[in-house]
């Protein structure tokens, strides 16, 4: 059996226990903010956390850092551990960074006697402009020499609820020359009067991420403390923190020095990860919870029918890296669809039902035919559906006026009813509208399928699925899309994220499923024949069964949407993302004269495109060289604009400048920003 590498920081925990540290010492921890829902990126982080435990049989706090009360609330507490246990994860000890609130202080105390940290009372605005740029250095606030007494008086005022909000703050003292601009005297603690969902109204003072952070991992010991990539400069602080409460051993013997590390995370196409923008899409009712199965949440996706265990398969196909990419949503639909092909049963439900009656079908008789659950199965089983003259099938499986290529029913032409007979439409009854409500057929008697005879071989052109109108079960179905038309909604500064939701991301259908479903109960999933994978939603009542559509039975291949176009184009001209796309499959292979022809081509095109055009080209395959080129090329003009680029188009350049080649290197270079 082939052993799959050590990722990264399995090496880096596998070099520690080597050089001395015991493994019967490793911890490791998950802390969210109870701010939000989590979201498919932070399923990598519980992967990587739990599954190191599991790795190293060490124990995983579940840590709400619950340092905010003006944006936390308890029913986030309570769908976190919800998702967590679905998942099929499972915590040590489950903790606050509030049960360290009274030891942070006392230790912000030390700070301030100790000459290293003092009470700020200038405006934000103010400490903000003073802490410089990184090309030139901070300078000193006016309150950086204000005496240690007066600072220890004014912190007992702000934590006694005595001061408003935005009145001082307590900064660490530190070094306003520092190259890292977050060692420039950070805010440790600020005033927030507001009433915390576990400590009620005992506080008014809430520390700042950085301070609680390292202190609560030294706290419980945690000995790696693992993060995504975006925390990596606040490292030097987090050591810088530790060392100095390390000064303060006598107080608290503890064994353990923590060590943060750092992950690239994930990123999705199709799909946004701020919490701060998926509680927009919530709060502007652009969908219909935290849970909506459109959201990239687990709760969506739990929702929309996707599996522990799909999802788990998933991050473990992306694997732990240091360096950020995007992963194309496909890859996790994928996933699903191979999880959901071998665990769902197949049944028959019709969508967009029009009625069809087989006219030469005997009175009063009445069949069942035999229907595989699951063919997937090791040892499958059966079930009965009933039939009769009268069924409902798609409106899509008839035309009245069928193109060549069209293989389903039509008049005067015959299908096969899966499992059933071979019909052939006679005749259609329309509405006045001329819209078909009854297809009239003949059926073969002989033909039934699997029967052996003669007709039953016979072949047509397709098979249909059907639902018999006589024991058929109303359903809703909810058919979902992507929530948004780009796959990089959030990549341009300069444009709204929801300039580009998908209006028509649900469409909500009447339909009409086979009577075996009668007792599906939520989470129930099946495989509705030539549709796709269906999840029962927890919105099903006795009454009326509600389906959510999970991902179709194949790879939808997803056109470019209109609306990313910068300019509206005539007809016989390529929009000019287009024309720079095709410079990009021969860029490479192109002499150093015509690569020079074709970037000055490139750069006038260039100036009829905005970012978000070339914002999709940053999921291109490493190894499609000349189409990174052209997108940097596209970036070295697009710098120029007044706004910076996001961190996605700083990551795609950086990449580029690691790269072997020395032309990406060279363009990348240029389209670095000034």
């Amino acid at each position: 059996m082939e052993t799959k590498p050590l990722n990264f920081i399995e090496q880096i925990v596998n070099t520690d226990v080597a050089e001395g540290f015991l493994e019967s010492n490793l911890r490791f921890r998950f802390p969210p903010e109870p701010n939000g829902y989590l979201h498919i990126g932070h399923i990598k982080a519980l992967a990587i956390n739990f599954g190191l435990g599991l790795k190293y049989s060490a124990p995983v706090n579940l840590r709400f850092d619950d340092t905010n009360p003006s944006k936390e609330d308890q029913r986030f507490v309570d769908a976190i551990k919800r998702d967590i246990k679905w998942m099929g994860y499972s915590w040590a000890r489950e903790t606050y960074s509030s049960d360290c609130f009274e030891q942070l202080y006392l230790w912000s105390i030390s700070l301030i006697k100790s000459g290293h940290a003092y009470i700020d009372s200038q405006t934000s605005a103010d400490i903000a402009a003073q802490k410089g740029t990184p090309t030139t250095t901070g300078s000193n606030s006016p309150f950086r020499s204000r005496p240690v007494k007066e600072s220890l008086d004014l912190f007992e005022k702000m934590k006694n609820g005595k001061c408003n909000e935005g009145e001082h703050v307590l900064r660490a003292m530190i070094n306003m020359s520092s190259p890292n601009m977050l060692l420039r005297d950070p805010v440790v603690y600020r005033v927030i009067n507001k009433s915390h969902q576990r400590t009620g109204d005992k506080w008014s003072i809430y520390p700042m991420y950085d301070w609680a952070h390292g202190q609560c991992d030294y706290i419980e010991q945690v000995s790696h403390s693992l993060c995504s990539l975006e925390f990596k400069p606040h490292r030097d602080l987090y050591q810088w923190f530790l060392a100095f409460v390390n000064t303060q051993a006598s107080n608290t013997p503890l064994v353990t020095t923590p060590k943060q590390r750092e992950f690239a995370r994930l990123n999705l196409s199709y799909t946004i990860m701020s919490k701060r923008k998926l509680s927009t899409l919530v709060e502007n009712n652009h969908v219909s919870g935290w849970d909506d199965p459109r959201m990239p949440t687990i709760s969506g996706l739990r929702r929309r029918g996707y599996t522990p265990s799909s999802i788990k398969n998933f991050i473990s196909k992306v694997g732990v890296a240091k360096r950020e990419n995007n992963i194309d949503v496909s890859l996790l639909e994928f996933c699903i669809r191979e999880d959901l092909n071998k665990t769902s049963k197949r049944a028959m439900a019709v969508v967009n039902p029009v009625l069809l009656q087989i006219v030469n079908y005997p009175a009063g008789k009445e069949e069942s035919f035999s229907f595989i659950n699951n063919p997937e199965e090791e040892n499958p089983t059966t079930r009965m559906v009933s039939f009769s003259p009268e069924l409902y099938i798609e409106r899509e499986d008839f035309s009245l006026s069928p193109s060549s290529d069209f293989k389903r029913l039509s008049i005067g032409n015959e299908v096969r009813l899966k499992s059933g007979y071979i019909v052939k439409a006679t005749l259609v009854e329309t509405t006045s509208n001329g819209e078909v409500t009854k297809i009239l057929c003949e059926y073969d008697p002989k033909s039934l399928s699997g029967s052996g005879t003669l007709e039953s071989q016979r072949k047509v052109n397709a098979t249909i699925h059907w639902v018999d109108k006589k024991t058929a079960i109303k359903a809703e179905v909810r058919e979902y899309d992507r929530l948004f038309t780009s796959p990089s909604p959030d990549a341009s500064p300069q444009t709204p994220f929801e300039n580009f939701i998908n209006k028509d991301s649900l469409k909500v259908r009447l339909a009409f499923v086979e009577p075996s479903l009668v007792k599906a109960l939520p989470g129930d999933k099946f495989q509705f024949q030539r549709l796709g994978y269906f999840n029962t939603d927890d919105d099903s009542t006795d009454k009326m069964l509600v389906f959510n559509k999970t991902v179709s039975l194949r790879e939808v291949k997803i056109k470019a949407p209109k609306q990313q176009q910068a300019f509206p184009q005539p007809n016989n001209q390529k929009p000019p993302i287009e024309a720079i796309k095709k410079f990009g499959k021969k860029y490479m292979n192109l002499s150093e004269e015509k690569q020079a022809d074709a970037k000055r081509a490139i750069i006038e095109l260039s100036k009829e495109i905005n970012y978000t055009d070339v914002a999709p080209l940053f999921l291109t395959a490493v190894k499609k060289r000349g189409t990174r080129a052209v997108a940097l090329i596209c970036l070295s003009q697009l710098k120029n604009s007044k706004n910076p680029f996001p961190a996605e188009a700083k990551l795609f350049i950086q990449q580029a400048h690691e790269d072997e080649n020395q032309t990406l290197q060279y363009l990348a270079g240029e389209a670095a920003s000034e």
